[in-house]
């Protein structure tokens, strides 16, 4: 999920995810925030928004595949 997105940003399409799947009783998609921001405040916001991860910009692919 990029967490800069025009429109919605990536917490507000995330929160969005995770209460339609509660209310739909559905399995919640694990979701990885994106971003070019490394700062702790970053990831807590990012968990706290129910994202399960974060990947810094640029992406390390071996780090996403782990």
């Amino acid at each position: 999920m990029d967490v800069k997105m025009p429109v919605m940003d990536g917490f507000e399409a995330t929160r969005a995810i995770c209460s339609a799947c509660r209310e739909s009783r559905r399995r919640r998609p694990p979701i990885v925030a994106m971003t070019a921001n490394a700062f702790v405040e970053d990831r807590n916001q990012a968990l706290a928004a129910g994202m399960d991860g974060v990947v810094s910009k640029p992406v390390d692919t071996k780090r996403i595949e782990a």
